[in-house]
């Protein structure tokens, strides 16, 4: 196995910007803060590492979550953090990433919000499933993979923001 990465909490003060949307109190931010799990494999064999829900969440048919983890990756520039839903959540009710699949370059670990990984969900349930989870509870997984470059590339932007960031260099 390659070590490429490893996990790391944000700051409390990013962590709190990305639950403030959600209406908690500085109590419960803080609790859910202390709270916070590093993504971790759950067997031997697993490619996945499970990040769990800071807070409970009950998502109807058609709704929306953005889940603001409380995690940074930190990897080799010549990896990226593919995250996905969990499988069986997927199988059984449809939960998908609004992007389908969330790519974390290993630049972004660098941005002035530290690399902050925020997760949004939908449960696109065709059967009329409510999927509810509790803090704590693994919602999605994160798979490090290697990526390779063209011979004629010539990058040399340097990040400093999330979504769509890049677009703007």
């Amino acid at each position: 196995m390659n070590i490429v990465g490893k996990f790391e909490k944000v700051s409390y003060g990013q962590f709190a910007q990305g639950m403030a949307e959600h209406g908690f109190d500085e109590e419960a931010i803080r609790l859910a803060y202390d709270s916070l799990a590093l993504p971790k494999r759950a067997t031997k064999g697993s490619a996945g590492y499970d990040f769990r829900a800071p807070f409970s969440f009950r998502l109807e048919p058609g709704q929306t979550v953005k889940i603001p983890t409380g995690i940074r990756a930190l990897m080799a520039e010549d990896w990226v953090l593919a995250v996905f839903p969990r499988s069986g959540l997927g199988f059984k009710y449809r939960l998908q990433l609004n992007n389908t699949v969330g790519i974390i370059d290993s630049d972004y670990s660098a941005s002035d919000n530290e690399g902050h990984i925020f997760i949004k969900l939908t449960n696109d349930s065709n059967e009329g499933k409510i999927l509810e989870l509790a803090a704590g509870e693994a919602f999605a997984q994160g798979i490090f993979l290697p990526y390779g470059i063209t011979e004629d590339d010539d990058a040399s932007g340097v990040r400093n923001g999330g979504f769509g960031s890049t677009s703007r260099i």
